[in-house]
Order: C-alpha cells, then sequence, then structure tokens
C-alpha cells in the first residue's frame, strides 16, 4: 500500500508553511484552534493528489505575495509537486513512467480524499459501495426480495388460515349425528297415503250428512214417498253401519320422525361444515409451513452469500439494503466504528491506497481516538486528521498557518523597483 512520507505546504488557504512526516502507520492528528489551518493542510494534499476537481476556490492564501507551493513524497518514491503561477502538477517518477494525474489515480482513491462524501451517503448508498466492493449486490438483493414476497405471502396466508381455524371453533357440532344426512322420503310418502285415506274418509262423513238430509225429507213427504221409504231406510241402514265402522288414522308419529329427521340432518350438515372448514384451516397451515420453510431457506441463502463473501472488515453485513456492522445500523454504531467501517471500505475500493483523511475528529474522546488510532496501526493504514485541540494527542498543531514551535520567517515581499530618469 502506498502511503505519504512527507508533506511540505506553503500558502495554500490560511496554511503560510507546514512540513512534517506523518505517522507510516496509525494516526497523525493535526491539531489547533479553529481558523489556523488544519483543514488547508487536508484541502492541499487532496489538490495535489486528487486533480484540478479539488482546487480551492481561493487557493491562494490571503495577503500572500506567493504562489502556492505543494510537495508531497510517496512511499512509492514519488514526487507530487504543484508550484508556480498556476499551480501545474509535476509528478516525478524515479522509474520513469509518465501520466500526472493518470499515473496518480492508478493507486489514489477518491473516498480516501473525500471521506465525508461516504459518511454522509444513506445507508443504502454505503451498503452499494459495499457490495460493489465483494460482488454479490445483485444476487443479494434478488433474495432480499424473494424474502420480502415470501413473507408478505405468508403473512397473507397465516391471516386467512388463522381465520378459518377460529371460525371453525366456532362452529356447533353434535359428536353423535350420522355422517350422512338420512331421506325422509318414505315417512313423507307414508304420510301422504295416510292423509289420503283420511280424505276418503271424510269424503265418507260428508255422504252420511247428505243421507241424513234426505231421510229426513222423506220423513216429512212419507205419505208420498213411502214407495221409496224402504229402499232409502235400507240404504240409510247401511251408510250408518259403514260409518261406524270407520276410524281415521294419526300421522302424528310420523310427522315427529319427520322432524326428528330434518333435526338430525341439521346436524349432520353442521358436522360437514365444520369439517370442511378444518380441513381448509389445515390446508393453509401446512401452505403456512411450506412459505415458512422457503423463507429460512432464502434467508439461509442470503446469510451464506455475505458470510462467504471477502468482506473488507469481520462483522460487516448488508441487510434489507441497510449496512451493518457487528449487528448495528450505520446510525447505531460509536464515532470509532464508523470511522473504521469507512476507512475499511475505502482500502478495499483501492488496495494500492494506503491512507485516508479524516477532517474534525475533536467529536470522538481520548480513548476512543487512540483505540481507532491502535486499530489503523494493527491494519497498516495511515490517517491523517484534524482535530481542534491542542493536547497530547495531537501530533503536531497548527499556529497561524505555521507549525508550531517551529522558527518561521516570513517572505518578505519585493520592493517596488525605483526609476531614475535617464535609465532604463
Amino acid at each position: 500500500m502506498i502511503k505519504i512520507n512527507k508533506l511540505e505546504i506553503e500558502n495554500v488557504k490560511r496554511v503560510k508553511a507546514t512540513c512534517f512526516e506523518p505517522e507510516k502507520n496509525g494516526l497523525t492528528v493535526i491539531g489547533g484552534k479553529n481558523g489556523q489551518g488544519k483543514t488547508s493542510v487536508l484541502d492541499a494534499i487532496t489538490w495535489a493528489l486528487g486533480g484540478e476537481r479539488y482546487r480551492p476556490s481561493q487557493a491562494q492564501r490571503e495577503g500572500s505575495v506567493l504562489p502556492p507551493y505543494i510537495h508531497i513524497v510517496l512511499s512509492n518514491g514519488l514526487v507530487v509537486e504543484r508550484k508556480g503561477k498556476n499551480s501545474d502538477l509535476k509528478v516525478i517518477d524515479p522509474e520513469g513512467r509518465k501520466g500526472g494525474q493518470q499515473l496518480l489515480n492508478e493507486f489514489v482513491e477518491e473516498l480516501a480524499l473525500n471521506l465525508p462524501r461516504f459518511l454522509q451517503a444513506n445507508n443504502r448508498e454505503k451498503a452499494d459501495t459495499l457490495l460493489q466492493i465483494i460482488g454479490v449486490g445483485d444476487r443479494l438483493y434478488e433474495l432480499e426480495q424473494q424474502e420480502r414476497e415470501l413473507y408478505a405471502n405468508r403473512h397473507a396466508i397465516g391471516q386467512i388460515a388463522d381465520q378459518k381455524q377460529k371460525f371453525a371453533q366456532e362452529m356447533a357440532y353434535y359428536p353423535n349425528a350420522p355422517q350422512e344426512p338420512v331421506s325422509a322420503v318414505e315417512l313423507i310418502r307414508r304420510q301422504q297415503d295416510i292423509l289420503a285415506r283420511n280424505g276418503e274418509n271424510q269424503r265418507k262423513r260428508m255422504r252420511l250428512q247428505q243421507l241424513e238430509r234426505e231421510a229426513a225429507e222423506i220423513r216429512r213427504k212419507l205419505d208420498e214417498l213411502f214407495a221409496r221409504q224402504e229402499a232409502v231406510l235400507a240404504d240409510l241402514d247401511i251408510a250408518r253401519r259403514t260409518a261406524a265402522e270407520l276410524a281415521d288414522e294419526s300421522t302424528a308419529e310420523l310427522e315427529q320422525s319427520i322432524a326428528e329427521i330434518e333435526q338430525l340432518n341439521r346436524m349432520v350438515r353442521a358436522n360437514l361444515d365444520k369439517d370442511r372448514a378444518e380441513s381448509d384451516a389445515l390446508v393453509y397451515k401446512n401452505k403456512y409451513g411450506e412459505l415458512t420453510a422457503q423463507l429460512e431457506s432464502v434467508r439461509k441463502a442470503r446469510t451464506d452469500l455475505l458470510q462467504n463473501a471477502d468482506l473488507p472488515l469481520p462483522g460487516l453485513s448488508v441487510e434489507n439494503g441497510e449496512l451493518l456492522y457487528q449487528g448495528k445500523a450505520w446510525d447505531c454504531m460509536s464515532g470509532a466504528d464508523q470511522l473504521r467501517v469507512a476507512t475499511a471500505i475505502v482500502r478495499r475500493l483501492n488496495p494500492k491506497c494506503g491512507f485516508v483523511l479524516l477532517d474534525k475528529l475533536e467529536q470522538m474522546d481520548l480513548d476512543t481516538l487512540h483505540e481507532f488510532g491502535a486499530w489503523l496501526e494493527q491494519e497498516g493504514l495511515q490517517a491523517i486528521a484534524t482535530r481542534v485541540s491542542t493536547g497530547g494527542e495531537c501530533s503536531i498543531i497548527i499556529e497561524d498557518g505555521y507549525i508550531a514551535g517551529e522558527a518561521v520567517t516570513e517572505p518578505e515581499t519585493p520592493a517596488a523597483p525605483v526609476w531614475k530618469a535617464g535609465e532604463f
């Protein structure tokens, strides 16, 4: 990995003149109060290595008559310079390679110069950057889509199964009822036969009444109808005897039996409905189990995909399009963990780039700062950072554009030429 061995910066933004050698591994903290030139040091490095798109809008220090000057020595032997009126880039390669900015782009990772861009990205963008590195983005999103669809289907099936089971439980059931409805056709036929016979009996009773009326009329006209008296009386006697022998049959028993059959059939139908409801509930319950198995399979495939991937940092993962570290989302990570994740991802984006620039580390307490520095040393990474502080954690302290404690000599302003008459 390529790192920064030495820096010389003059007249860039708030920097007047600085020269120092960052720590090869670990954290180099540039301390100082606000407005002293700390961030200007990082901006100068970014401009020198990142190209013209990082040129400050006002690169030359206010009040300076001298143009900006940047001199960076890299661990691979390259010397990068920006100097002169236009601050043109000059790359000196001991191996004789040429290419200027193109040569630097081979090993300088853009996010190493502009880490806030990664830190300020949303959760999905961070996750996409990680997936781009490990090359499993498309497959992971496919599995996550399957997982969401299966979960939604299973949830819907589960709701239907619960509803059907609850409905089945609330339905009446008669354990002593037969499994099939009983037919009442024969009983109804017998009832109709009896009603027909009873109707014939009623007809005969009406005939009796008719004959009784005729007999009364004959008695009134006995004198006139005596010839007919004997015949009518004979018929009357027969009719009376026949009527006396008649007896109506009762259908009460059959009606009771029909009613009992109908009640029985209601119980049978209720049992069949309950059986169908429970069967439906079981079908959906089994479907729910099948979807659960599929869901678990997809989740395992997603987990295996990430576990088998070559991640830039142990503990990194992506779930539902969000970057996780040790199971925590970005906004739940400590400041040190956020920087650790960002730095590891930047390193993996371009393994040749062994450094990263960090601004405003005053958000970290000293313990967190030391923890992060120890991790950088462990990983063989170089970080140059700024911090509003003048404490012992600072590698150098910037005061009014200079490194505190170093003897400085203000550049003299060139004197205006004095013209004398007759001289050219």
